[in-house]
């Protein structure tokens, strides 16, 4: 076990959602933030909960896509605790289209904040957290790092390359006899307005039909189950005992033992039954 008290712990995302979770979960068990999202006045909103749970917290607005710009705030946190510990690579966004219609500003957009937004953070802290002689990498992928969905071509890449990346990173300091240590977590259905955000932000380009609309309704309705709270908590306790991989929720426990039994049969199964398992985090 390895507690998270008193470790200066970087949240990307942690404007809501399961990033708020964390953020706040991490508070309580006396760890020191550094929180970032997009959405400012949701940050703000996470900041003033976790400082009435008595946490420290440095704030500041980040598109994790921006390389740049990631790479200035790790320098920033990195000065003002005068050491990082850990980073939950967590910001992410939902998005749904087809390999032969998707548009390629999809592509561009998914995998930049999904894919390339875990390669910023992650790169851009690391050597800090090697630095720290107790560090920890955690990156946030999803079931669908693990099963691939009709419908979800940019999401299931950039998830899968998610896996792949910290999966490469965790055997690299194991190699180098690094102190840090790295899990992937594979998140289920976590009650969260991913999904929703994704279909807003398609329906204001013109891009979202009558089936994108029920499929948003059945994910919220019947899929996005657990509570992010409780998603935050398994996180943590999975960090603190030091899995190399996290699955969140029955479901996510559930097709990953169903993809290992049957991975030839799997996308025949998913067609079958609509292609509807779960929303993704």
């Amino acid at each position: 076990m390895s507690s998270v008290r008193d470790k200066v712990t970087v949240v990307t995302g942690a404007g809501s959602g399961i990033g708020r979770r964390l953020a706040l979960e991490l508070a309580r068990r006396g760890a020191r933030l550094a929180i970032s999202d997009v959405n400012e006045t949701g940050l703000t909103e996470t900041a003033d909960l976790a400082k009435a749970l008595g946490a420290e917290v440095h704030t500041a607005r980040l598109d994790v896509a921006d390389r740049e710009a990631v790479l200035a705030y790790a320098a920033a946190v990195e000065e003002h605790y005068g050491v990082v510990h850990q980073v939950y690579n967590n910001a992410g966004v939902a998005s749904s289209g087809t390999v032969l219609d998707g548009e390629w500003s999809e592509y561009d957009h998914v995998l930049g904040i999904n894919l390339f937004g875990v390669i910023n953070g992650t790169k851009a802290f690391l050597p800090a957290i090697v630095r720290s002689g107790d560090g920890h990498v955690i990156n946030v992928s999803s079931l669908n790092g693990i099963m691939a969905q009709p419908g979800m071509s940019a999401y299931c890449t950039a998830k899968f390359g998610v896996r792949g990346f910290t999966e490469t990173l965790r055997t690299e300091m194991l190699a180098a006899g690094k102190p840090v240590a790295v899990t992937v977590v594979h998140p289920g259905g976590v009650k969260t307005n991913i999904a929703t955000a994704a279909f807003e932000r398609g329906s204001a380009a013109g891009q979202t039909t009558a089936a994108d609309e029920a499929r948003v309704k059945a994910y919220n309705e019947k899929l996005l189950k657990m509570p992010a709270d409780q998603a935050a908590t398994i996180i943590v306790d999975g960090v603190e005992s030091g899995k190399p991989r996290v699955l969140v929720g029955n479901d996510a426990k559930l097709v990953d033992l169903f993809v290992r039994l049957v991975p030839r049969f799997y996308p025949a199964a998913l067609v079958r039954f609509g292609g509807k398992v779960i929303g993704g985090r």
